[in-house]
C-alpha cells in the first residue's frame, strides 16, 4: 500500500471545512487548479469519492464525512501542539481566534485583553462577531463566548464576566407618547424593537420571570434588526421598546436618555462564559487569554468596565 500523504490529507480536511476550494486554496497558499488535482489524485489513491462538487458549493460525501471526524481534530491537535512549543521561545506566541457577540467584545474582551497584547507583541486575537451559535470545533476557532446558561456540558466553561440581567427601556419621548407597560403582557400593545436570530431566522422571544414565574412575550414593532447596536439607536429615536442585556443601555440610562421598565421581571442570571472543548490542549498563548480574561473572585453583580 502507498504511503499517505498528509498533505494531501490536510489539504482535504481545508477543503470540507471551508466548503470552498478558492476559500481553502486561499488559506493554503496554492492556487485553486493545483488544490482540486490534489483533492483527486487523493479519491484516485483511495479509490472513493470525498468531496462532492456543485457549481455553487462543496460537500463532504458520508465517506468525507468520516474522514473528516477522524482527521480534523488530530491536524488541530498537531497544531496545537506546534503552538505550544513556543514554551521553549523567551515570548509565547500565536493566534488565538474567538468567536462572540460584539457586546461582549466591546465591554468584556478588549478592555481584558489589551493589557496582555501589549505585553505579549507576538500574540495575536482574531475575533469573529457573530450572533449565531457556532460551531468552534468544525468552523475551527479556539474558544466561544455565550452566556452560562446556553453552554454544552461536553465544553470547558470559564466565567468572564458578572452576573447581568435584561433590561427593557425606550426613551423619556416614547413613554409620552404611550404609557408604560406594567406587566410583559402589556407590551402586545407597544411598538417594540425586535431581534432577529441568524441561526434559525426567527424573532427573539423575550423572556421575563418574577418570584420563579418564566412568562415568553412575543413582540411586534416597525423595525427590527440582527444585531444590538442599531436596536440602542432605535429606542434612542423613540421608534419603541428595546429588550437587551442591561449593560448595552449604558450610559444611556445614566443620562435619562433611556428609561427602564418591567425591572421586577427581569432578575440576573449567569454572565458571558468563554467556552472550548475539553479535549482541546491549549497553547501558551491560549493559556494566557484564558487567564486573562477569568473573573477572579465571586462573580458578582457589578457592571461591566468600558474602555
Amino acid at each position: 500500500m502507498p504511503r499517505r500523504n498528509l498533505n494531501d490529507l490536510y489539504a482535504f480536511v481545508m477543503v470540507a471545512r471551508e466548503g470552498s476550494f478558492t476559500r481553502a486554496a486561499a488559506r493554503l497558499g496554492v492556487t485553486q487548479s493545483a488544490l482540486s488535482q490534489t483533492i483527486r489524485n487523493l479519491e484516485t489513491q483511495l479509490d472513493i469519492r470525498l468531496l462532492t462538487r456543485t457549481t455553487r458549493s462543496v460537500s463532504a460525501t458520508a465517506a468525507g464525512e468520516r474522514l473528516l471526524r477522524t482527521l480534523g481534530f488530530r491536524f488541530d491537535e498537531i497544531e496545537a501542539e506546534l503552538d505550544a512549543l513556543t514554551e521553549l521561545r523567551d515570548k509565547p506566541a500565536g493566534t488565538v481566534r474567538i468567536t462572540c457577540v460584539d457586546d461582549v467584545l466591546r465591554t468584556v474582551l478588549l478592555p481584558k485583553l489589551t493589557p496582555l497584547l501589549r505585553e505579549y507583541p507576538d500574540i495575536a486575537v482574531e475575533f469573529d462577531v457573530n450572533y449565531g451559535f457556532r460551531d468552534i470545533v468544525a468552523d475551527r476557532f479556539d474558544a466561544g463566548v455565550r452566556l452560562g446558561e446556553s453552554i454544552d456540558k461536553d465544553m470547558i466553561a470559564v466565567p468572564i464576566g458578572p452576573e447581568m440581567r435584561m433590561a427593557a427601556a425606550a426613551s423619556a419621548d416614547y413613554f409620552d407618547r404611550h404609557p408604560p407597560p406594567r406587566t410583559p403582557h402589556d407590551l402586545t400593545d407597544h411598538h417594540c424593537i425586535n431581534l432577529r436570530f441568524p441561526t434559525h431566522g426567527g424573532f427573539y422571544v423575550w423572556e421575563f420571570e418574577r418570584e420563579g414565574r418564566a412568562l415568553n412575550v412575543r413582540v411586534d414593532g416597525q423595525v427590527a434588526f440582527n444585531s444590538s447596536p442599531p436596536i440602542v439607536d432605535a429606542a434612542l429615536r423613540g421608534l419603541g421598546i428595546a429588550f437587551l442585556p442591561e449593560q448595552e443601555f449604558y450610559p444611556h440610562l445614566e443620562s435619562r436618555r433611556l428609561l427602564k421598565v418591567l425591572e421586577d421581571w427581569c432578575p440576573p442570571f449567569a454572565g458571558y462564559h468563554l467556552y472550548y472543548p475539553s479535549r482541546r490542549q491549549p497553547s501558551p498563548a491560549f493559556s494566557l487569554v484564558v487567564d486573562a480574561l477569568r473573573v477572579r473572585g465571586p462573580v458578582d453583580r457589578h457592571r461591566p468596565t468600558r474602555q
